[in-house]
C-alpha cells in the first residue's frame, strides 16, 4: 500500500462566524485519485484550498510528506491547482500559457519547449501551441488548463469542478481522459465535484461530505453498496429509504410485514433506516412477490425503466428495471435478503442535524 502524501488534522474554518469545517481529519495517499463529494456549501472547496494554501485553517495543521506546510503559501507547495473556469491567459498563445510557470522558474528555453511538446501529446492536442485560447472549444481549454498545471511537476493535482462547464458528453469523454492521465502520470489526484457520476467514475477513494463533515469515505463499490447512513444512501444515487424495525438478527420489519435480511448487530425491536437501491426492487406477477402493489408512474431512461409502485403495506417502493409494467397494473414485489441495506437511526439531534441534507 503507498504511503500517506497528505495528513489534515482537525482542521476547522468559518467564514462570517458560519462554520464550514469542523475539526476534520482526512489523510491522502500517494498516487490515489481522490474525490472530494458532497452539495453545495458542504465544504469540499474550502479543504481543497486549503490544501492549496488559497486558504488557512482557524485551527489544526497540513502535513505534506511528514512536513507542515500550514502556513506555507501556494507558489511553495509540490500542488497545482486546475480550476472550473480555466484561467487561462486570453492574450497569450497556448504556448505560453502553458509555459507560464515554468518561465517563472526561469526554466531554459529548451526544457520549456520539450515541456510545452510532452504536456500537449499527454492531453492530445499537439501541434496547438501557435492557437489562441478563444479559438479553442471548452473541453480543449480545459486539457490546456491540465497540461500548465502538470509541466510544473507537482506531486498532486488539484481540480475544482474541472468538468461542470462542458456538456455531458464532453463531461465524459474528459472523465476517462483524466483517469488515463493519472495512471500515466503517477501523481495524486484531488478532485472536487457534487456530481455522483463523475465520483464513482473516477475515483480510488470517495470522501462523502456534508455541512463541514466527512460522512463516509471508501471506495466506489463500498461507498454505494455500503452507505454508512441516511445521507450517503440517498446522495449517491436513487434509494429507497423506509422507516423500519429490526426484529431480531437478520428480520426487519417494515410497514407491518417481516422480510429476511443479513444484517446482524442490532437490537431487539430497535427502529432503524432501511435503504433498498431501486434496481434491488424485483417486480413480477403479484402471486409471486413477498407483496404487492400497483404501478402509480413509469419512466423511460433509456437502459431501463424507473417505476413506481404503490404498496398494499403502504410503502411507495422505486424499481429500475429492463421490464415495462404499465400505469396500473398490480404487480408483486420482491426484495432478496442481500438487498436490504440496514441503519442505525441517528442517536441525538446533533446526529440527525449532521446527516440532513
Amino acid at each position: 500500500m503507498s504511503k500517506k502524501l497528505i495528513e489534515l488534522n482537525h482542521i476547522s474554518k468559518s467564514f462570517d462566524n458560519t462554520l464550514v469545517l469542523d475539526e476534520l481529519d482526512l489523510y491522502i495517499r500517494e498516487n490515489e485519485f481522490v474525490t472530494l463529494l458532497g452539495p453545495s456549501g458542504c465544504g469540499k472547496t474550502t479543504l481543497l484550498r486549503i490544501i492549496g494554501g488559497f486558504e488557512k485553517p482557524d485551527i489544526g495543521s497540513v502535513f505534506f510528506d511528514g512536513m507542515d506546510i500550514t502556513m506555507l503559501p501556494p507558489n511553495h507547495r509540490q500542488v497545482n491547482t486546475v480550476f472550473q473556469k480555466y484561467a487561462l491567459f486570453t492574450h497569450m498563445t497556448i504556448a505560453e500559457n502553458i509555459a507560464f510557470g515554468l518561465r517563472i522558474k526561469k526554466k531554459s528555453d529548451a526544457y520549456i519547449k520539450d515541456k510545452i511538446k510532452y504536456a500537449l501529446d499527454l492531453v492530445n492536442l499537439p501541434g496547438f501551441e501557435n492557437r489562441m485560447p478563444d479559438s479553442l472549444s471548452g473541453g480543449q481549454q480545459q486539457r490546456i488548463a491540465i497540461a500548465r498545471a502538470i509541466v510544473n511537476e507537482p506531486k498532486v493535482l488539484l481540480l475544482d469542478e474541472p468538468l461542470g462547464a462542458l456538456d455531458l458528453k464532453l463531461r465524459q469523454e474528459m472523465q476517462y481522459e483524466l483517469i488515463r492521465l493519472k495512471n500515466e502520470l503517477g501523481i495524486t489526484f484531488i478532485y472536487v465535484t457534487h456530481d455522483q457520476e463523475e465520483a464513482l467514475t473516477m475515483s480510488d477513494t470517495i470522501v462523502v461530505m456534508n455541512q463541514g463533515y466527512i460522512q463516509q469515505i471508501g471506495t466506489p463499490e463500498c461507498i454505494y453498496n455500503e452507505p454508512e447512513n441516511a445521507f450517503v444512501a440517498d446522495f449517491i444515487g436513487e434509494s429507497n429509504i423506509i422507516d423500519g424495525v429490526m426484529l431480531e438478527d437478520r428480520l426487519v420489519e417494515i410497514g407491518g410485514q417481516k422480510f429476511a435480511c443479513v444484517d446482524t448487530g442490532f437490537e431487539k425491536n430497535e427502529p432503524v433506516d432501511v435503504v433498498i437501491r431501486p434496481e434491488d426492487v424485483e417486480l413480477g406477477e403479484p402471486e409471486g412477490g413477498q407483496t404487492e402493489g400497483t404501478v402509480t408512474s413509469i419512466i423511460f431512461k433509456g437502459v431501463h425503466w424507473e417505476i413506481q409502485v404503490e404498496s398494499i403495506i403502504g410503502i411507495t417502493f422505486m424499481a429500475q428495471t429492463t421490464q415495462h409494467f404499465p400505469v396500473g397494473k398490480r404487480v408483486g414485489i420482491s426484495i432478496i435478503p442481500d438487498n436490504f441495506q440496514i441503519m442505525h437511526k441517528p442517536q441525538s439531534e446533533d446526529e440527525e442535524k449532521l446527516i440532513e441534507e
